[in-house]
């Protein structure tokens, strides 16, 4: 086999492990099922280096099997699809690992690793797809696993209406998604994304029926990646084991969305009015989404609104036709993100799944390497220089107000809305940290001494996602200090014909000013509110109708329950009532009427033949009556 093709070996393997784990993990020992899952991606990680070490610059074609006329089933391999199987595997090794410990003593552990090994099948299937079909089987296998895993302590009814939630919010996104591969196949008499890409260009420029196909995978790709208003199936999702959270925030599921419309970028940069839905889709799921984070008490939700603001921030990147820099904060956020979830899975592991922030503080002093490695993630996503979040972060900003795309869109707009989420990503992080692991403890003293450090097999990937959570934003410098190494990687994948307009030096140093300024106000804001105040202030705040607000997500999920669940409850209800006072009651009147008959019947069978005789005779008597009387009337 060619090097290059070894990548396409990686789903068939995951998808083993998860059979091997689905089918006889029950006769196992539990710490060989996690073993399988993690050797089992560790193999696909390392396929994934293979094929990564032998590309050679031009996309390669792997056909596994025809299944339909002129689309058989088949992966493509390039700069993209290899960037992501590499973070998908990459980080899916470090939670499998992870699980190993956290997981430990659970009587579902091959389920466990049998689900998260599929997930991981489905997500490889989804990026190395040549079609938009493939790509759609692999798109709907994320989504059953994550009904999957998110409902895996399904004996709790959160937790199955939690997985519930997910799976039927995701079914909108997936309506638009076939709907819009009727039309693109229409359009273009076929479902293959290479030759799709490099048609649309040749269309009217603004095209409506592209228009109408970007917008119809906009959706597809909003409810996947938790944009408004189907985002309100993540915040639950949380119900999960902590490391599912993980693998769903970091490397599978929420990027899809992103990465679709990546994949299709000729065809959004050809179609400005679908790019700046995106694009304000974005912004505004950013900066309500990090409003909502600003009160929450739960360790991961907090983390969960985040992932949606940072979500937001790629949005408006692939919006203003920066496709190549949406990626890049793909990449910088699956390691700080992962990094963040995972601590916060330590924590509730050592305090026996507490997760209200309320009832925690000072344990970094007794978690040096949980607080330590949580510490760097924070500065990470927050945007302090030198860490991969600032690169990335960064690269969206200048590319939002430089965009030739968006600029009869509000280009300047964005890029305010993204300043100012900036500053409230910092403060709500700060505050996220130092509830948890600094100042004085809020629990009980004979319950802070108790807390210990997580087992190695926990901490190690915590170590090495912390190290990538401060290197892995140098692959992105901006190209007037050093060589972008990851532009120059993904700019065939991601070419689209998006321009922007050219900036000074003195420019571009004064919107990275802005850009740490944005995180120093920040954090600033947060040491000044809890640490400086002692938290008072900021209780006041919390107590307000503003705290209230950003509890409950702006109200998202109180409207969606006012105008889909009670209104399917009331339709469910009338139907019932027609059911139950209607159709149950006419047929139990036409059952009464029909016995009462059938008992009339039974009458006359009464085995005497004089009774039949007489039966007859008088039946004969009657006919001839009706006819003489008959004849006479006529």
């Amino acid at each position: 086999m060619n090097t290059v093709n070894a990548v396409a070996l990686a789903p068939f393997i995951m998808l083993a492990a998860s059979l091997i784990n689905g089918i006889f993990g029950r006769g196992m020992a539990p710490a060989i099922s996690g073993m399988i899952g993690s050797v089992a991606t560790g193999l696909a990680f390392v396929l994934a280096l293979v094929s990564f070490a032998g590309f050679q610059g031009e996309a390669v074609r792997v056909v596994l099997w025809d299944f339909l006329p002129n689309l058989p089933v088949a992966f493509a391999i390039d700069q993209l699809s290899l960037l992501m199987v590499l973070i998908i595997t990459f980080v899916g090794l470090l939670i499998n690992i992870y699980s190993i410990g956290y997981m430990k003593g659970d009587e579902g552990l091959p389920r466990y690793f049998s689900g998260l090994n599929l997930f991981i099948a489905a997500m490889l299937v989804l990026v190395l797809a040549d079609s938009f079909l493939l790509l759609f089987v692999g798109w709907e296998g994320v989504g059953v696993c994550s009904y999957l895993l998110i409902g895996f302590w399904y004996r709790e009814r959160l937790n199955a209406s939690a997985a519930r939630k997910a799976f039927i919010v995701n079914r909108i996104g997936d309506v638009g998604f076939l709907l819009a591969m009727f039309l693109t196949y229409r359009t273009f008499g076929t479902l293959e994304i290479a030759t799709v890409v490099q048609a649309a260009p040749l269309m009217v420029y603004g095209s409506a029926t592209l228009m109408a196909i970007g917008l119809l995978y906009m959706l597809a790709a909003a409810g996947k990646s938790a944009q408004l208003p189907l985002h309100v199936w993540l915040p639950d999702a949380m119900a999960g084991p902590t490391p599912v959270s993980a693998l769903i925030h970091a490397a599978t599921m929420v990027t899809a969305g992103v990465y679709l419309i990546a994949r299709t970028a000729p065809l959004f940069a050809h179609t400005p009015e679908a790019s700046a839905v995106v694009a304000w889709v974005g912004a505004l799921t950013a900066i309500i989404a990090a409003f909502s984070a600003l009160a929450q008490k739960d360790i991961k939700k907090i983390l969960a609104y985040s992932t949606i603001s940072q979500l937001g921030f790629m949005f408006v990147a692939v919006g203003t036709g920066a496709y190549w820099v949406a990626i890049f904060h793909v990449f910088t956020h699956a390691f700080f993100k992962a990094l963040l979830f995972l601590a916060s899975g330590s924590v509730i592991h050592a305090l026996g799944g507490e997760q209200d922030i309320g009832r925690m503080g000072g344990l970094g002093r007794r978690m040096r390497v949980t607080g330590t490695t949580a510490l760097i993630g924070t500065l990470a996503i927050a945007g302090v220089p030198f860490l991969s979040g600032f690169f990335s972060k960064d690269s969206i900003m200048l590319h939002t107000f430089t965009s030739d795309l968006l600029i009869d869109y509000g280009n300047y707009a964005l890029f305010a809305i993204l300043l100012i989420t900036a500053v409230m990503t910092a403060f709500y992080m700060f505050r996220w940290y130092y509830r948890v692991f600094g100042g004085e403890t809020r629990m009980a003293a004979a319950d802070y001494g108790k807390v210990h450090e997580s087992p190695p097999v926990m901490t190690v990937p915590l170590v090495i996602l912390a190290v990538l959570s401060v290197v892995a934003g140098y692959l992105g410098m901006p190209e007037f200090i050093a060589r972008s190494v990851i532009h120059d990687w993904l700019a065939a994948p991601t070419a689209s014909g998006a321009t922007f307009t050219h900036v000074s030096v003195a420019t571009e140093w004064l919107l990275i000013l802005a850009s740490v300024l944005a995180a120093a106000i920040g954090l600033g804001l947060g040491w000044f509110l809890y640490v400086r105040s002692d938290g008072s202030q900021a209780r006041r705040i919390g107590d307000s109708p503003v705290g209230a607000a950003s509890r409950h997500g702006v109200g998202f999920d109180i409207a969606f329950n006012w105008a889909v669940v009670r209104s399917a409850d009331a339709i469910s209800g009338g139907l019932a009532l027609l059911d139950r006072e209607i159709v149950d009651r006419g047929m139990t009147g036409v059952v009464r009427r029909t016995t009462f008959v059938g008992r009339l019947v039974v009458l006359l069978q009464s085995g005497h033949v004089r009774l039949y005789a007489l039966t007859m005779f008088a039946g004969v008597t009657l006919l001839a009556l009706i006819v003489l009387l008959a004849g006479v009337l006529a």
